[in-house]
């Protein structure tokens, strides 16, 4: 496991993890990209604990997804199996686990304060954190993709599954866009990420 792991995140946190990861029945998947989540963790009917998360992730947004994850098996280990799976056992557990991460060793300095302000209160998906999403998305080394707060208005867009959309108004905090195909009209968050259409 410890080969494995150490291919997918920044060096100076390998042994920190590896030390977290030394549970008994504890199994860590890297699995290929999923649309929809970049890892998550379940107790198996055999009694075992599972964690995935996506091999696709830059090093910075892997070590996230896996701590996320490691604090699901923690607070259901710490508080039992009817606690809220985000509620503030998980919230309080991940604090702790991502505190030792939190410095220029592990992550960029440019980056810190903002995870330092993230995880003031962390919430189910670092996604929803339109700043720290963004600041994590100069890290991929895929950048055909962008979010879609920063094409302009009336671009065309497509987004994972092939849709194409174009994009109208802004409102409090999401996006009002168009499907082509069909006319309707439907909310983005921020940073939903997109692949602008040349006109």
């Amino acid at each position: 496991m410890q080969h494995t792991i150490s291919h997918y995140i920044p060096e100076a946190s390998i042994a920190k993890v590896i030390q977290l990861l030394e549970h008994d029945n504890l199994t860590v998947l890297v699995k290929k990209e999923r649309k929809t989540r970049h890892g998550d963790y379940r107790k198996l009917p055999n009694g075992k604990h599972q964690i995935t998360v996506n091999g696709s992730l830059n090093k910075y947004r892997f070590l996230i997804t896996l701590i996320h994850e490691i604090a699901h098996l923690e607070a259901y280990k710490n508080f039992g199996r009817f606690i809220k799976p985000h509620g503030v056992e998980w919230k309080r557990t991940f604090q702790y686990l991502m505190l030792p991460f939190l410095n220029p060793d592990v992550f960029p300095s440019e980056i810190l304060p903002i995870l330092a302000k993230h995880f003031k209160n962390p919430k189910a998906s670092s996604d929803t954190d339109v700043q720290l999403a963004y600041a994590l998305k100069q890290f991929d080394a895929n950048t055909d993709k962008t979010f879609i707060f920063e094409i302009p208005l009336q671009s065309t867009f497509k987004i994972y599954n092939g849709r194409i959309f174009k994009k109208l108004k802004k409102r409090r905090t999401r996006y009002e866009c168009v499907e082509v195909s069909t006319g309707k009209i439907y909310l983005f968050n921020a940073n939903a990420e997109v692949t602008i259409i040349d006109d």
